[in-house]
């Protein structure tokens, strides 16, 4: 049977669930799971369903029955093909730990993407990457040449057909104009000592003052540095016997996992930008090959 997922974001209203639901066995398809959210401060509602066509309807005959609910509700929607695998466009610069990690985590099947391609402003991994069967393109990046260097990029975006990019320690700044461009569609990972310990060797400032708890934080990006609605985030306890360099191997492991969970949930549909914040909803049954990613 062809499986589907609907996301569905709109005013609250009493009667979505009811007329989403009942469009859906009218048409033939049994859900397997949902989920939905009602933000009662904003008013807006977000709704996930991962269904199946019993009646083996295509993708386009499924859009063409639910567009009139959709109307009626001033829903945003869209109709994704569960088997259908998302392009994504990563980048790094000279820190290799979450790149390598999305690596692995592709080649086994764990992250179903089609990685399109690697970008980064040195030349370090280009090896790694062209082992790997990938494009690598090396986009030198320097005060002078900024607006020509996010023009190639846009080239290789719209080239690749990417439609996510992943910022996998990419330690370049993006301009305003391109993060309003990609709204939504650039995922960035940082540790979580910001604005704490700001500027170079953060984990060594941590250590210095004794911290205790390391974390990391995966966002959308927008035109406000490392402040983006925020996707996935998490923590490792240390202790006083811990050295410098362990905060920075701990904190590299944290920041994969992190990372490697928020491009997960994406590429799935589970994220709902709404305002500053993000909904995310579970995983689907069957959607981990190993639902703890780390």
């Amino acid at each position: 049977m062809t499986s589907y997922v609907l996301t569905i974001s709109c005013k609250s209203t009493r009667g979505i669930v009811a007329a989403v639901t009942g469009c859906l066995a009218e048409a033939g398809c049994n859900i397997i799971d949902a989920s939905q959210f009602d933000d009662l401060q904003t008013g807006l509602f977000f709704m996930r369903l991962h269904f199946v066509s019993e009646l083996g309807a295509q993708q386009t005959e499924i859009v063409r029955v639910f567009e009139p609910v959709a109307e009626t509700f001033g829903m945003s929607w869209r109709v994704h093909h569960s088997d259908s695998r998302m392009k994504v466009l990563l980048m790094v610069s000279r820190f290799g730990h979450c790149l390598n990690d999305l690596l692995y985590r592709w080649k086994i099947g764990a992250l179903p993407i089609d990685i399109v391609g690697v970008v980064s402003n040195h030349f370090d991994y280009q090896k790694v990457v062209v082992n790997h069967d990938i494009p690598f393109h090396c986009i030198k990046v320097t005060k002078e040449n900024k607006p020509q260097a996010e023009a190639r990029l846009m080239e290789i975006v719209e080239q690749s057909e990417a439609e996510l990019v992943v910022l996998a320690r990419y330690m370049q700044v993006l301009s305003d104009a391109l993060c309003k461009k990609m709204s939504g569609k650039i995922i960035n990972i940082h540790h979580s000592f910001l604005p704490s310990f700001k500027g170079a060797n953060p984990y060594k400032q941590a250590y210095e003052r004794g911290v205790k708890l390391i974390g990391a934080t995966a966002h959308y990006v927008t035109a406000d540095l490392d402040e983006g609605p925020i996707i996935e985030q998490d923590i490792a306890r240390i202790t006083h016997a811990q050295s410098a360099e362990d905060y920075v191997s701990i904190g590299r492991d944290v920041e994969s996992q992190v990372l490697a969970r928020a491009v997960h949930a994406h590429i799935h549909n589970r994220c709902f930008i709404n305002g500053n914040r993000v909904v995310v909803f579970p995983p689907s049954p069957g959607s981990y090959k190993s639902e703890r990613m780390g």
